[in-house]
């Protein structure tokens, strides 16, 4: 039948229709339905679900990070993960942003400090008992037999022979190495680059101030501070001690992201930081502000040595130029950060701050010979 060919062959509107004389748009479409013979139930039914114009589907443009708009001029560094994916949100008041961490360096520098101070009070009191115990495990090995060729012996042998910097900081090394080992696990990077990398446009500001001291995507990046810290460890711990190291070492790290956040803000240049380079640069800057005459030398150009006063004075001014010429390869304001605060800690910071710990020292040596009451209390 010719009503079939018609049918078949177009049933859009703004089609050119088949049969002739058919109505050639919607406008028309009433005119040709007014034959008897096209009236009916089916006709309608196609009709209803066939006529007008259908919009063509709308491609769907993947959404641009918000690093595009509010970080034109960064661009990401071989020493941080790609991050062009990962939506950022900077504040529409970015001094609001900072609040938050500022009271964050605050209270955990605090915390740092007070746990320390705690910490060697406990070492102390437990090294009498120990001294004891030394005795007796030194009596009782010469009497026991010894068995040749014991791995946990080679281990304990090799222990005992680093110094207290050096133990100190085997610690702090094996963490790193174990969260670059978790920064090649897929699966894991929505969160790694979410929590260790420190961004003052990420909605995850305070944790990652400290959590980022500890992580590292370049195996490079992570090699070269892991060997300064080795380097310096045992200088830095036989200046402050291992209880009143950490509490530096953890706190700089926390100092540095906050001096980073803020210079981030100020320019907008916006971006995801990671690394221990700003605690290890407190250490170094450190050392030398307390041994300024030393003698420093480059791991591949050892034959150039130079003193630790110079030498920082070199790396203050290159990480000042940096920041102000917004150079990207480093975070050169966290750095900075970090030496300022080696720098004051060594000079100002040990008096004000370490030296007054003993009213707290005080309460918790309270606390621990008095212990609760016996018969006192109720169940």
């Amino acid at each position: 039948m010719a009503w079939r060919g018609w049918a078949q062959r177009g049933w859009c509107c703004g089609e050119a229709w088949a049969a002739p004389g058919a109505a050639r748009s919607c406008s028309e479409l009433p005119a040709a339905l007014a034959r008897p013979r096209l009236l009916g139930r089916r006709f309608n039914f196609f009709i209803q679900q066939k006529c007008g114009f259908r919009k063509a589907p709308r491609k769907v443009e993947p959404r641009k990070s918000d690093i595009a708009t509010s970080g034109d001029a960064y661009k990401r560094s071989a020493l941080i993960p790609p991050v062009e994916e990962t939506v950022f949100y900077p504040s529409p008041n970015p001094i609001r942003t900072l609040v938050k961490p500022f009271f964050f360096t605050v209270g955990f520098t605090g915390f740092a400090f007070g746990s320390a101070a705690i910490w060697q009070y406990e070492s102390l009191k437990s090294r009498v008992q120990s001294y004891f115990d030394g005795i007796k495990a030194d009596w009782l090995d010469s009497i026991r037999p010894q068995k040749e060729g014991d791995f946990r012996k080679e281990i304990n042998k090799w222990w005992n022979n680093l110094s207290d910097g050096q133990r100190t900081v085997t610690g702090i090394i094996a963490a790193n190495v174990f969260v670059f080992c978790l920064w090649r696990v897929p699966s894991l990077q929505r969160g790694m680059i979410r929590y260790f990398t420190s961004n003052p446009a990420s909605k995850v500001l305070c944790a990652p101030m400290l959590l980022s001291t500890f992580s590292h995507f370049s195996l490079f990046h992570m090699a070269a501070n892991m060997y300064v810290l080795w380097s310096f460890s045992s200088s830095i711990v036989n200046i402050l001690g291992q209880e009143q190291f950490m509490a530096v070492y953890l706190s700089a790290g926390v100092i540095s992201t906050f001096v980073s956040y803020v210079c981030k803000v100020a320019t907008g240049r916006y971006g995801p930081s990671l690394g221990a380079s700003g605690a290890i640069m407190t250490v170094l800057a450190a050392v030398c502000t307390k041994i300024p005459d030393g003698r420093l030398a480059i791991i591949f150009l050892p034959m150039f040595t130079f003193t630790a006063g110079n030498a920082l004075k070199a790396i203050i001014a290159m990480d000042t130029a940096g920041m102000i010429l917004g150079w990207k390869f480093f975070d050169h304001a966290a750095h900075l950060g970090g030496a300022l605060f080696g720098i004051w800690y060594i000079t100002y910071g040990h008096e004000l701050i370490w030296k007054n710990r003993e009213p707290l020292v005080k309460i918790w040596h309270e606390m621990r010979t008095n212990g609760p009451k016996k018969g006192g209390g109720s169940k």
